[in-house]
């Protein structure tokens, strides 16, 4: 419930990891909290904080009173551009990036000083790949810090379960399927993971971008003591709008699906930090076509660290004349488009994802099936919940075969399973009633709804 009244006493630090998943989670739960009154200090790069911006989805930051952006002077790194061949297809070319992350630490705790001067508690909520940033907040007596955790329940469950030693049992049943993390990170970014952790000891408790509905088991099982370690934690998702307002410039995309019936496209997007090979493209592009369904591709390469900078960017070469026979029948989006606002629309049917987090908690809370199709990090692992735990989707790709090239007749029957057939037809109604779920649990007497007012109480206690 939106409150009317500001507490101008507690402030919130909110400090996100700076790629446009982690980004838009915390600037989404910035919403959240500052709906109930509390100020928020939203912190990063003047270039990431203006990308955060720029993507929004279903609200205007800009014009939200009580969330506040301190913008931090540019890093300075030189990173490649995304490399479509790379073995492991996490986005390695970042890791210049990542490693600079180090100098947001003096003005972080800066900001930290002079907040802390003048509010009655100061509650840092962070990225857990930001924990050396934010790491200062020890030094002030009236400040706390909460870790988010950008992951399903499920993955971070067994990630922590694992590193810890396998501390107790689980039900064998739900380590059946359950993927290696093999080929999901580059070594170079495990050491700055494993960095980041140090840190971690420091927290007063944990969020997640999930609610019960989804993941209510896992919730249960991440608040055992040897994984919680006692402390508190909150499923405060979906943090996305579950309602978008009506749009007054809509994307060329948007009008294009407003002519198409309902439930009949499938919608292709492998998020921001996925580059596909050339060969992949191509056999892509003949399996949509191949189909007869009708679909909206969004294909581009991954971020670079300054989505602002012109770059050389690749334009994937399509197979010869396939957009001129696809008029009609399919489009081709070439940039950024408005994801929240394409799974929100009635003509999608269907989404097929590389299964990032924060894109199945959109597709979730619009009430939408997944085609899952991992590419590294978490997404194998939520490729297993969304398929096989929750029921909601298909797996286009197995893990154990990432290094192969998905074959056009592979993704021709992933797209008519889902989009035209009664197994695909059962998964979307299933997912449409984990949707309803999910959007009943953000509104006022909803679980996380509930859980939202319990974690602004306790910070403002």
């Amino acid at each position: 419930m939106a409150s009317n009244f500001f507490q101008d006493d507690v402030a919130v630090l909110m400090v996100p990891f700076p790629l446009q998943g982690h980004l838009n989670q915390l600037l989404h739960l910035s919403r959240l909290i500052s709906s109930r009154g509390v100020s928020v200090h939203y912190v990063g790069t003047a270039t990431h904080n203006r990308q955060a911006r720029r993507r929004a989805q279903g609200w205007d930051p800009v014009s939200a009173s009580n969330i506040f952006f301190h913008e931090f002077q540019s890093l300075h790194f030189t990173a490649p551009p995304p490399d479509p061949s790379a073995a492991i297809k996490f986005p390695g070319h970042l890791q210049p990036l990542f490693d600079t992350l180090h100098s947001l630490r003096r003005p972080v705790a800066d900001l930290l000083a002079s907040l802390s001067a003048s509010r009655r508690r100061v509650v840092v909520v962070y990225d857990s790949l930001m924990g050396s940033v934010v790491q200062d907040f020890v030094k002030f007596p009236n400040a706390e810090s909460y870790i988010f955790h950008s992951v399903s329940a499920y993955t971070i469950f067994f990630f922590l379960w694992e590193t810890g030693g396998r501390p107790f049992a689980v039900d064998p049943e739900i380590l059946s399927g359950l993927p290696a993390l093999e080929g999901c990170f580059t070594p170079e970014f495990l050491k700055f993971v494993v960095k980041q952790h140090q840190y971690l000891k420091l927290n007063s408790g944990r969020i997640y971008n999930t609610c019960k509905e989804v993941e209510g088991p896992f919730l249960d099982l991440l608040e055992k003591p040897h994984i919680s370690g006692a402390k508190k934690q909150w499923a405060l998702g979906p943090f996305n709008p579950i309602v978008s307002p009506k749009r007054k410039k809509p994307h060329k995309c948007l009008k294009w699906l407003d002519r198409q019936p309902r439930n009949s496209v499938i919608f292709v997007s492998f998020g921001t930090t996925t580059t596909l090979s050339n060969d992949q493209i191509h056999h892509l592009a003949t399996g949509l076509e191949r189909s007869g369904q009708k679909f909206l591709w969004v294909l581009r390469d991954a971020d670079t660290g300054d989505v602002f900078k012109a770059a050389a960017w690749r334009r994937a070469q399509l197979p010869q004349g396939f957009e001129e026979r696809i008029i009609g029948t399919g489009l081709v989006v070439r940039d950024w488009a408005p994801q929240l606002d394409i799974l929100g629309h009635s003509a999608t049917g269907g989404f097929m994802s590389h299964c990032g987090w924060n894109s199945c908690m959109e597709s979730m809370s619009m009430g939408k099936p997944i085609a899952a199709w991992p590419m590294h990090s978490d997404q194998p692992r939520n490729t297993v919940l969304i398929a096989r735990v929750l029921g909601i989707g298909l797996v286009v790709r197995d893990w154990a075969r990432r290094a192969e090239v998905v074959k056009a007749d592979v993704v021709e029957d992933a797209v008519r399973r889902l989009m035209a057939s009664e197994e695909g037809e059962a998964m979307r109604k299933r997912a449409a009633e984990l949707g309803r779920a999910v959007r009943d649990a953000a509104k006022e007497g909803g679980s996380s709804c509930f859980e939202l007012d319990c974690f602004v109480s306790h910070i403002s206690r």
